[in-house]
């Protein structure tokens, strides 16, 4: 299954739109328009969870423990942690190459750290 993203509050808004921009067949969800804007991080993991898409996020320095405390009661989509010091164009570009080349199943319990490691 493709991937479908979800973002914070915490993501550069224009990565969403710099990546639909590459293909507009990526399904991203923004914050703004779920108004997700006051809600906590582990409510907005739930609800990625719920929707079933990977939670994409600049917040490195709470996320991670938001998260890890969720996946040890249940199933998580993924979360993808962009690095703020990552221009938004390579962010997008290559939020588009995971997109592109992998399934939603591999970012399962998982962060992933853009621009590329896997700590869980």
């Amino acid at each position: 299954m493709k991937l479908r993203f979800q973002a914070d509050n915490d993501l550069d808004q224009r990565i969403v739109v710099a990546t639909k921009r590459i293909d507009p067949g990526v399904d991203f969800q923004t914050a703004l328009t779920l108004s997700l804007h006051d809600v906590d991080d582990p409510d907005v993991l739930a609800f990625a969870a719920r929707e079933g898409r990977v939670l994409v996020s600049h917040d490195r320095k709470t996320m991670p423990d938001h998260f890890r405390d969720f996946i040890s009661s249940q199933t998580s989509p993924g979360v993808i942690i962009i690095s703020q010091r990552l221009p938004v164009g390579r962010a997008a570009e290559l939020l588009h190459l995971l997109w592109a080349a992998s399934e939603a199943e591999e970012y399962q319990n998982i962060v992933y750290d853009l621009p590329g490691r896997f700590f869980s």
